[in-house]
């Protein structure tokens, strides 16, 4: 498995949080308690666990090319939907994290722009990875046509 975050293990868990915003919140409220929650994240775990994470919001465009339910123009959820995406060495270290003094009042923060509440499930990995270099797909669809078949 090649790395998609620099130094993610293997075996690691990957934590989702599924955000959907009250509607007396707005993103602005969003970015800013969830920068203050993972930068007291990465302060305190990153060397008890914590590896990575990004947090990415519903931009409203459904793509019509990799959905095969109808033929949806765009998401209702868009600038309503964030999903905080965590990558830990292992899962108990991110529960530990959890128990952190320092995590829960900031959390507790985060947890009063849900209307959702918050369910965070943990995934264990089986595949990341980066694009290929210019030259690198270069040289993998000489190997294609040489070796493989030749599905785009």
């Amino acid at each position: 498995m090649a790395e998609l975050i620099n130094g993610f293990p293997s075996d690691g868990i990957v934590t989702i949080n599924r955000v959907l915003l009250k509607p007396q919140y707005t993103v602005d409220d969003l970015q800013e308690r969830v920068a203050v929650l993972c930068e007291n994240v990465k302060t305190y775990h990153s060397d008890t666990g914590f590896v990575g994470g990004f947090v990415a919001l519903n931009s409203g465009a459904i793509s019509n090319e990799g959905s095969t339910i109808g033929q949806a123009v765009k998401s209702p959820l868009k600038d309503k939907e964030a999903l905080i995406v965590t990558f830990w060495r292992s899962f108990e270290e991110h529960e530990q994290s959890h128990r952190s003094d320092t995590f829960q009042p900031l959390f507790k923060q985060v947890l009063e722009l849900c209307e959702n509440g918050n369910e965070e499930i943990a995934y264990s990995m089986l595949w990341s990875g980066r694009a290929y270099s210019p030259e690198e797909a270069k040289e993998a669809r000489k190997a294609k046509a040489k070796y493989g078949s030749k599905a785009a």
